[in-house]
């Protein structure tokens, strides 16, 4: 009896002093500037809502948040750098599908694996990807481009973020539901595809909403359908993809802000209190909003789930797609 008495109050001594670390750790932090790593070139969404994310948790924090961005491989350089940092809480990912979900299914080997190697903080943002094409392409609505693909085969070309970016996995997905053959020319990040689709050298791109919202409301692209199941607040007239006729379809991005697996809990919790409380707030809800971004701010389990949900999602729509990158 006196033994397990003795058990027992070592293991609440123990769980108490571990309680008092992780307090002291959540007190201490941070001593030091914040990275956040945005695993893309610098103009795609992913910046927009990582420099919206850094600049509050400079404000909440007390040290410099600095932004940074580390493109290539659609997203995996810039997640291995965070994946294999110390995990103290100096050096974080702002995450999205083609890092996290997308590129574990889609390569034979990522150097890290997703679901393991990082500790969720919190889900940020969740907005719809864009149907858009440049003015020269004659088609009127979704019905009229799969009209116009059928009829000249492999003439239409669309740029995406890379292999294995989100855009381009939208349109291969929209390729493969609709039956058409589009011409994928990758970029390394949104913004130079962007860039060409302004100038008339690409025919469309399924991209970000944040991205194309100001092009679409200047008429230098025209907006076909949202990838999402409901319509967008900031595009109501443009149809979903499954209204305009492509059943099953659904693409839309998430932002997170991640930290590499081990980091202590109590900074985990910490880095989420801070960050879920400037997405809830109205001002930076409304400057989110404004740019086409619904702001979330969900618990680390949530967002954990979230991944394991998209990452499943999308093992599907790459199979039937038939995509691989080696």
């Amino acid at each position: 009896m006196r033994c397990t008495q003795r058990v027992v109050r070592r293991s609440l001594i123990g769980w108490a002093l571990g309680v008092i670390a992780l307090s002291g750790q959540a007190q201490s932090y941070p001593v030091k500037p914040v990275r956040l790593v945005i695993p893309f070139a610098a103009g795609g969404g992913t910046d927009l809502v990582a420099r919206a994310i850094a600049q509050r948790l400079s404000e909440s924090i007390g040290q410099p948040v600095i932004a940074e961005n580390r493109a290539g491989a659609g997203g995996v350089i810039g997640a291995e750098h965070v994946a294999k940092a110390a995990p103290d809480g100096y050096t974080l990912l702002l995450g999205s599908p083609g890092p996290l979900t997308i590129n574990p299914n889609l390569r034979s080997k990522v150097p890290y694996e997703a679901l393991k190697d990082f500790a969720p903080i919190t889900l940020a943002t969740i907005s719809p990807f864009v149907l858009v094409v440049h003015p020269s392409v004659p088609a009127k609505s979704v019905k009229d481009l799969i009209a116009i693909a059928r009829a000249t085969p492999g003439r239409l070309n669309y740029g995406s973020a890379g292999q294995g970016s989100v855009s381009h996995l939208a349109a291969e997905q929209l390729k493969a539901l609709a039956n058409i053959d589009l011409v994928n020319v990758p970029y390394k990040g949104s913004n130079p595809a962007l860039t060409d689709l302004l100038s008339g050298q690409l025919d469309l791109m399924i991209e970000n909403q944040p991205v194309v919202l100001p092009h679409i409301g200047s008429g230098r692209v025209r907006g076909l359908a949202v990838g999402t199941a409901s319509r967008s607040g900031l595009l109501p007239r443009l149809p979903t993809m499954r209204e305009a006729g492509v059943a099953d379809y659904e693409t839309s991005t998430a932002f997170g802000v991640l930290a590499p697996a081990r980091t202590p809990q109590a900074i985990v919790l910490r880095l989420y209190g801070d960050i879920s409380a400037a997405l809830k707030s109205a001002e930076l809800k409304d400057r989110l909003a404004k740019q086409g971004l619904e702001a979330v701010g969900s618990t680390p389990e949530r967002y954990a789930a979230h991944m394991r949900d998209e990452s499943a999602r999308y093992a599907r729509l790459i199979k039937l797609a038939g995509i691989r990158v080696e």
